[in-house]
């Protein structure tokens, strides 16, 4: 208890730590559900660091939503209050630079300075030295004067070198690392826990890099927060390990909003290269001598025509002309043979073989890239070139060992240069199974917390992720039941065949219609997608006196989700797959209702029904692929929306499922259509199915009931 900042957890939260604690101590793995208001993120976070205390470990704890980020912020901060932690947010390189350079040339810039700062101190040792002799000397020491002369030619080396050096690339901030006192900049960081944003500023009014006093500082910490990436990111994961001076099972990670560690860890495991990547390549070999550059542009440019016919075969009439600035997969996958690029490929490709042909192109690149490194650090180029052959070279070696592994998914995709009006394409190694990337994650660290509002099933969560043996924990919403009302409102199932129909859209229209007239304020509204949800809200807008706002893509959510909280009887359209489903909250009277229109099955393309394929495989059941990879995260979804009201237990609220898939009474005519059976236990009894019509009757007496109207409540 002494990491608890308040004065006494909730019961379930003393349970919750008291397992969390447990677990950790035994080293196991553990899988934490827990619905607003169950305190998730010091249940965990508490527990972990008495863990880290004992046994000179480090909490990591990582999210990928902003908003949970400050939260951890203020959490950390308030566990100072009553007892010594060092506690540090850390943020990526790009976000935290004060001259805004890559990571390659931010390396180079730090090279040269640390050379340049060296070679100066060397300097200063060598002229008090001389100093020092000249004395001895004018003294009568006749040795001393021998001496002299040898430091004076040391000097004058260093002299010449620093010449040399003087005219490279350095960074001014990264020097002053090196030269000022920046002892009061870590006591400053070490009184609270500051914000990367804070220590940007205040390591900018004092021109030092704040992003590299970070990384010095880092190391011992009890408690780090970060990004998803520090941890998924394999290479990046080993060099934040050295930082933090600490082997892995050192290290206790904590995963909040887990539900997105499946999808994060496909992003971070996938494998890209563009055409352009390939014609930069080809560019560069024109202009190289190596004799190897022919073989490396025979083997890279067959691959590029290969890709350029590969998308360009798959255009039908028109396709071209409608190709938007989002990627367009096209499909290449064969299940009796090799994938339609890479047999165009080995079509194209003529020489000595392809083997030989990638291993020229590799140390070419290599070379070139330290040729390119050496150039930026003696000044002789304003910016760090990458070096496109080594890039290119290094994916096609990949495709061709790594695309018929398990569990990868070779994907050619093509889209339109907005400024050139250009098609191009790429090439990709999509990752199926996320496991590949989180399996050796939790193997290698000490061990983990994954909490989230919705982890159940726990069985698939550990199937997906690659956990072993760990233990679960679920506690439901904690605040009280009277104040709530959960509805599977028994509308037409919004199958994508139905939602054309004129009477379907009429039946589901006017249910959304009495349910937002029967709310004392505002309404959040979810749909499958963006079109559903601008569909509705133009009926809304002409049958309703209600404000109606609309979610739409490339609109600035933050700035709509102020406009709607600021209103008091609004509806706010949205996508369920939309930024406003999860990591956003409408608290206190920023939305009553809210309200899950249709059962949001993502868009199922060719990626997605490879995920489902490799599921069937790695775990055995025909089923298992649609179960795992479409109906959970649907539901998961689902779920994620209906908690963004309710968030304190004073609150008042209705949560309302449109359609009759989600219903207990229907299961038996829909069948496997059915998902009433894939929410857990304790949110199936909360359930209450109702016929459309009587919504409107049962949210007025729910309301009503609550004091929750101003004078007289509106008619039915």
């Amino acid at each position: 208890m002494r990491f608890f900042p308040y004065d006494q957890p909730y019961e379930n939260q003393r349970k919750a730590m008291d397992r969390i604690y447990n677990s950790l101590h035994q080293g196991r793995d553990v899988l934490f559900e827990g619905a607003c208001g169950t305190g998730k993120t010091l249940s965990s976070l508490v527990p972990a660091l008495e863990i880290a205390r004992e046994q000179d470990k480090t909490v990591v704890i990582t999210t990928n939503v902003h908003q949970q980020m400050r939260q951890f912020v203020a959490e950390a901060r308030a566990i100072t209050r009553g007892e010594s932690i060092r506690a540090v947010v850390f943020k990526g390189k790009a976000s935290m630079c004060h001259i805004d350079v890559g990571y390659e040339e931010c390396q180079a810039l730090r090279d040269n300075t640390r050379a340049v700062v060296d070679a100066e101190r060397d300097r200063e040792q060598l002229e008090r030295r001389q100093r020092e002799l000249l004395a001895e000397s004018q003294d009568g020491d006749g040795s001393a004067a021998d001496a002299r002369s040898a430091v004076m030619d040391e000097l004058e080396g260093i002299e010449e070198r620093l010449d040399d050096l003087e005219e490279q690339n350095v960074c001014d901030y990264y020097r002053n690392n090196l030269t000022e006192d920046t002892d009061e900049f870590f006591g400053w960081l070490f009184e609270d826990v500051r914000t990367p944003d804070e220590i940007y500023e205040y390591a900018d009014q004092r021109q030092f890099c704040g992003y590299e006093l970070l990384k010095e500082g880092i190391e011992g910490v009890d408690l780090v927060v970060c990004n998803y990436h520090h941890l998924l990111d394999s290479t990046i994961r080993d060099q934040f390990f050295r930082w933090l001076g600490r082997d892995p099972d050192d290290v206790i990670a904590v995963f909040d909003e887990a539900h997105n560690v499946e999808d994060a860890a496909r992003e971070h495991a996938t494998r890209t290269c563009s055409e352009r990547t390939f014609d930069s390549a080809l560019d560069e070999l024109a202009e190289t001598d190596d004799p190897r550059s022919a073989d490396a542009a025979n083997v890279l440019s067959a691959f590029h025509r290969a890709l350029v016919e590969t998308y360009e075969e798959s255009f039908g009439f028109g396709d071209r002309e409608q190709l938007g600035e989002n990627w367009s997969d096209v499909p290449i996958a064969n299940d009796d043979r090799k994938d339609d690029l890479t047999l165009e490929f080995l079509q194209r490709y003529s020489g000595r073989g392809i083997e030989d042909d990638l291993e020229a192109a590799m140390k070419l690149g290599q070379e070139l890239d330290e040729e390119y490194e050496e150039a930026y650090r003696e000044g002789e180029t304003a910016t760090r070139t990458e070096c496109q052959t080594l890039q290119a070279a290094a994916f096609v070696s990949a495709w061709m060992t790594e695309g018929s592994k398990e569990g990868l998914y070779p994907v050619v995709s093509v889209t339109r240069d907005a400024g050139t009006d250009e098609v191009y394409g790429r090439a990709e190694l999509y990752t199926c199974l996320p496991r590949q990337v989180t399996g050796e994650l939790f193997d290698e660290v000490h061990a983990t917390v994954l909490m989230s509002a919705t982890l159940q099933p726990f069985d698939v969560t550990e199937d997906v992720l690659g956990l072993e043996d760990a233990v679960t924990m679920a506690y439901g919403l904690q605040f009280p039941e009277e104040n709530r009302r959960t509805y599977a409102v028994e509308t037409p199932p919004l199958f994508s065949s139905d939602r054309d129909d004129p009477a379907v859209q009429a039946e589901v229209a006017e249910t959304i219609s009495d349910a937002v007239r029967m709310t004392p304020g505002n309404t959040l509204a979810f749909f499958p997608n963006y079109g559903e949800a601008s569909r509705y809200a133009d009926r809304l807008e002409r049958h309703s006196d209600r404000t109606v706002y609309l979610d739409e893509p490339g609109e600035s959510v933050e700035e709509l989700r102020k406009r709607f909280v600021a209103d008091d009887d609004a509806v706010l359209c949205t996508s369920l797959w939309g930024t406003l489903a999860e990591g956003v909250s409408f608290d206190g009277d920023d939305a009553h209702t809210v309200l899950v229109v249709g059962v949001p099955y993502p868009h199922l393309d060719d990626r997605a029904e490879a995920v489902q394929d490799a599921y069937d495989v790695a775990f055995d059941g025909t089923d298992t692929g649609w179960r795992y990879a479409v109906e959970i995260p649907t539901v998961r979804k689902t779920r994620q929306a209906l908690g963004r009201v309710l968030r304190s237990p004073a609150e008042v609220g209705v949560r309302a499922l449109l359609d009759r898939r989600y219903s207990r009474s229907a299961k038996s005519d829909l069948g496997k259509y059915s998902v009433n059976g894939t929410f857990p236990h304790e949110e199936r009894e909360e359930l209450i199915d109702i016929d459309p019509a009587k919504l409107k009757f049962a949210m007025l007496n729910f309301y009503g009931g609550h004091d929750e109207y101003d004078g007289e409540p509106p008619a039915p």
